[in-house]
């Protein structure tokens, strides 16, 4: 570390007066997080050198934690780990060029908060569709039956039948999980998948008066689908998701 004196940013809160969130630790020593405010808005911030903050474990717990904490109190617009500015002076500075993006973010995300879904498909179940496709079975049997280099075709179509099946299987949860759980939020986003098995990938942003709802209405679908696919269902989180423009301190460039 450099030891040159900085400003860790977390994120941005809507207030006019100086707000203490404690202690948290960081760069192993314990640090006020207090706020620097401008224009009705506040950073929410902690003194810490000025550097490349390594994104392990400890780090990333740390600067959630914070972001977590001040979630209880306030609605946020989270900066990315990682950022710190030189002072306060910077921050101002920051807070001045990126006013018109407060304005207009924090409307959208006043008494709102972020939900993950992602729906996983139990190995045995999506092997056992697969295998009661049409064709699939004497496909794989032909496949089986001739030495490997000679059953190139075979194991072509084996590989396209499958791929169909998982773009029906994924259209089924769209229409299935997704558009009934979006219809109850505020907002949604399906995200594109991120493995073969990966059977919906979703954000929810939420009102919290739609929350009971929300709930309500996924452990129905939880109570359908729960001997086919495990569920991870995550948050309450800030909007990452909704939030239009990523914030970063290079915004005081």
């Amino acid at each position: 570390m450099s030891g040159k004196k900085g400003v860790y940013l977390f994120c941005v809160i809507e207030a006019d007066t100086p707000q203490e969130f404690g202690t948290i630790t960081l760069l192993k020593k314990e640090r006020d997080v207090y706020t620097v405010n401008r224009d009705g808005y506040a950073m929410v911030v902690a003194d810490a050198p000025v550097d490349v903050y390594e994104p392990n474990r400890k780090n990333l717990k740390s600067h959630q934690d914070v972001v977590t904490k001040v979630m209880e109190r306030y609605d946020i617009i989270p900066m990315s780990f990682g950022n710190v500015l030189e002072g306060k002076k910077d921050v101002h500075i920051l807070m001045e060029k990126l006013k018109e993006q407060f304005d207009e973010i924090f409307p959208k995300i006043r008494n709102k908060f972020e939900v993950g879904l992602k729906i996983i498909g139990k190995k045995e179940w999506l092997s056992e569709k697969v295998s009661q496709q049409p064709g699939m079975k004497e496909l794989k049997s032909k496949a089986q039956s001739k030495p490997e280099d000679a059953a190139y075709y075979e194991r072509m179509q084996l590989g396209e039948s499958a791929h169909k099946f998982m773009i029906r299987l994924h259209e089924e949860f769209e229409n299935e999980v997704f558009h009934p759980l979006a219809d109850i939020s505020d907002a949604a986003k399906s995200n594109e998948v991120i493995n073969e098995r990966m059977l919906l990938n979703a954000a929810f942003l939420l009102d919290k008066d739609q929350e009971e709802a929300f709930e309500k209405k996924l452990n129905e679908i939880y109570n359908k689908w729960m001997d086919s696919a495990d569920f991870k269902y995550t948050g309450p989180w800030p909007a990452y998701n909704f939030i239009d423009i990523k914030l970063t301190a290079k915004g005081a460039t």
